[in-house]
């Protein structure tokens, strides 16, 4: 086979076939399989040493669909064939088999040699039997195939029985026991069904391949199929359930739900600026400090979980360590540049970082497989298939006709089904994947009553949603309703600053289109504690609110700077002092000042053997208002320090990852052409394991034989012609030219550290 010549478009391997590539398809082959480019490969002949490695190989494999499986999985089938050939054994038209031809060449598992197309070697081994996966579950023709009409009439003559067993063991995967089943005897004298199918040779040896096993040969299984490798069509894909839904609510629903991711998240943030949130030994999230936020939020833990996990994605969030040295969580300096852009632009760098992120959040609470349940931020709690799940369900939803989304009850199901389709050797908790992805894109505001908005579409796209998403979202309002009961109704989402001030003094008490905000008076001495007045108070609601503010806010605000600073608190360990004989009373005489351990050491001075950040708290949480007062005397009021981590560095880089991605793969192209024009200098044999094993597998893929050097256990020196048959596991298996064919030793092992020459014959 060896003095065959290429025809034209032919190739004596893979290497050459990849010597013959433009720069523009090899970058294509690199993109695709980018595990090819690192580190760059030194030739082509390491490149398609690469290529053909099982880990590689079954990369490759995981990111093609059932219908290009299938047509890969007929050519091996096939052994080496044409296109037109392949076209009519594959149960799809010949425009889908040819075009996925060319995409299985473009990435380098089908190459074109003198005899025809071939599989990679070792891709029939990576595709296995999984029918679910693409494999049809038949095992490759004979080198000498018998014609289809004879192996009719063979099997015309077979018994009921033997005929069952013959299609068992080919749904079986081709693949049976030989027992003690007699071979070579005429089909007379045959006795059992196995006997029957032994005697017809359609059941045959697996030699070395498959000891002790016997085969059904390729061609007889297509024979049973009718001649083609699957009963199904391979090329159409599940078509997911769909039903058109009102814009005006699709809308609605998304953009409210994105306003309120953006709006939750900074609350959680700035919450945490100001009291930092604990940190597990393991560095995730503990359950105590999830359940807190989530009830400040107003949310379900499993949904404050997915803020925490978007916001450390995007890098607003992470940890460092407290005054006392424990490790906490708190927003880091990129948290105050993102309030400070608008809405959309805020929704924009969430919804990016979620789409890219392998987190898993709604599994929080669940227990794992030590029985113990998943913490939020928690390293293991990730999934390498989630981002490209994410992506899939959105390309997939995009695909949709406008104003159409999954329907009910059948939606999901049918876009498990189809992204099955697409992706048939991905994880088996796709179900679980593609579920989460659809409830977390929904509250993002991706979708709006399961529709991919316009700017959702964007987004898939990988173009810039800002416009689109900017054009639906309300515009902010600079003022509020204050009503007599104490209330203050915003009529639309606030300017980030004005809703950051009456936050400070009025609580949250209804979100949504129209937000309402309760002042109460423990509300306006928090705004007192941060340092506002009870003058700029006034003048402030005055100016915000388009409603006279009420008499009994007036009397609120009056009643709150009344008690605040009667009593002032230093440092004894803290030491409390008040002009205001009354005040010092009450407090000593609460039902609960025991819990302050306080002693009266004179008329208005009571000390506490408390430290001042544990007083004030609990003073507060008992109704009384007091201030700091510093060492001079002087009453220090003012805001509360917001507590910064520096930004993760890998969230830095990751904005970079596709760019990094494009440079190491043009490195590789002009390595592969400088290395490429080195080897041709080179003599052809290999002095490395590297090299070693590029040759062997050049010689595979060829089927060529080649003389090795190498040296044995006892340090002698010797050289074997071999025709090399795998190369894995840092070992060589071939067949010693010099054996005889039915020599069970005529197959051996070289370890690849103690080959120390290659050379092609």
């Amino acid at each position: 086979m060896e003095g065959v010549e290429a025809a034209p478009g032919r190739h004596r391997s893979l290497a050459d076939q990849l010597r013959s590539w433009p720069d523009e398809r090899l970058r294509r082959l690199l993109i695709e399989r980018l595990d090819l480019a690192t580190p760059a490969p030194h030739d082509f002949s390491q490149l398609a040493s690469r290529a053909a490695v099982r880990t590689s190989l079954l990369r490759a494999l995981d990111s093609l669909t059932r219908g290009q499986l299938s047509v890969l999985d007929a050519l091996v089938v096939a052994g080496q064939t044409s296109t037109s050939e392949l076209a009519s054994i594959v149960s799809a038209s010949p425009g889908y088999v040819t075009a996925a031809l060319d995409e299985l060449q473009l990435r380098a598992l089908v190459w074109s040699s003198p005899e025809g197309l071939r599989p990679l070697t070792g891709v029939a081994d990576c595709l296995g039997s999984d029918p679910a996966a693409g494999a049809s579950g038949l095992r490759p023709r004979s080198a000498t195939p018998r014609p289809a009409a004879e192996l009719r009439a063979s099997i015309e003559e077979l018994s009921p029985e033997a005929r069952a067993l013959l299609d068992h063991v080919i749904d079986a995967g081709g693949l049976a026991k030989a027992s003690t089943t007699r071979t070579g005897i005429p089909p007379d004298q045959a006795s059992t069904p196995a006997e029957e199918l032994t005697s017809r040779r359609l059941l045959q040896s697996g030699g070395s391949a498959h000891p002790g096993m016997l085969v059904v040969p390729g061609e007889v299984g297509l024979v049973r199929r009718g001649g083609r490798t699957t009963l199904e069509p391979v090329d159409v894909a599940p078509e997911i359930a769909a039903e058109p839904r009102s814009p005006r609510l699709v809308v609605s629903a998304a953009v409210g739900a994105a306003g309120e991711f953006v709006r939750r998240t900074e609350l959680l943030l700035q919450g945490w600026g100001e009291s930092p949130a604990s940190a597990l030994r393991t560095s995730g999230l503990g359950v105590r400090e999830l359940r807190a936020a989530a009830q400040r939020l107003g949310v379900e833990p499993k949904e404050a979980a997915l803020l925490a996990e978007v916001a450390s994605a995007a890098g607003l969030l992470g940890s460092r360590a407290d005054a006392d040295g424990n490790p906490v969580w708190v927003p880091t300096d990129d948290f105050d540049a993102w309030c400070a852009l608008p809405t959309a632009e805020r929704w924009v760098v969430l919804a990016r970082a979620w789409l890219a992120s392998p987190r898993l959040p709604l599994l929080v609470g669940e227990r794992g497989p030590d029985q113990k349940p998943w913490n939020a931020l928690t390293p293991e709690l990730a999934a390498a298939g989630m981002p490209e799940a994410k992506t899939m369900v959105l390309t997939e939803l995009a695909a949709l006709p406008d104003g159409s989304g999954p329907a009910a009850g059948t939606g999901l199901p049918s876009l498990v089904a189809r992204l099955a389709w697409l992706r048939p050797r991905r994880p088996r908790t796709r179900v679980d994947l593609v579920t989460w992805a659809v409830e977390e894109a929904a509250r993002l505001g991706l979708t709006g009553a399961g529709v991919l908005t316009d700017y959702g579409r964007a987004l898939a796209r990988e173009e810039d949603p800002v416009p689109l998403l900017a054009a639906v979202v309300p515009a902010p309002v600079d003022h509020v309703l204050i009503q007599a009961d104490l209330t203050a109704v915003a009529p639309g989402p606030l300017e980030p600053e004005l809703a950051r001030r009456v936050q400070q003094l009025a609580d949250l008490e209804s979100h949504g289109a129209a937000g309402v905000y309760r002042f109460t008076p423990a509300s306006i001495r928090r705004g007192l504690d941060i340092g506002w007045t009870g003058s700029e108070i006034k003048e402030f609601l005055a100016e915000v609110s388009r409603t006279p503010v009420p008499q009994p806010l007036d009397y609120l605000v009056d009643d709150a700077v009344r008690g605040f600073g009667r009593l002032r608190v230093g440092l004894a360990t803290a030491y409390l002092v008040s002009e205001d004989e009354v005040a010092v009373a009450e407090l000593v005489n609460h039902p609960r000042a025991s819990s302050l351990e306080l002693r009266r050491i004179a008329p208005g001075v009571v000390i506490s053997t408390l430290p001042i950040d544990v007083l004030l708290p609990r003073m507060r949480d008992l109704g009384f208002a007091p201030v700091l007062e510093g060492a001079d005397g002087v009453v220090r009021v003012g805001t509360t320090e917001q507590l910064r981590a520096r930004r993760p560095r890998e969230s830095r880089g990751a904005a970079r990852a596709a760019a990094q991605s494009a440079a190491q793969i043009e490195v590789a192209l002009r390595t592969l052409r400088e290395g490429e024009a080195d080897a041709q200098r080179r003599p052809a044999s290999a002095s490395s394991s590297g090299g070693a094993a590029s040759a062997l597998r050049d010689a595979i893929e060829r089927r060529g034989r080649v003389e090795i050097g190498f040296t044995d256990r006892q340090g002698v020196i010797a050289e074997r012609i071999v025709l090399p048959l795998r190369v894995e596991g840092g070992e060589l298996r071939a067949r010693d030219d010099a054996a005889d064919a039915d020599d069970p030793d005529a197959v051996r092992v070289y370890p690849l550290h103690r080959i120390s020459r290659v050379t092609p014959l």
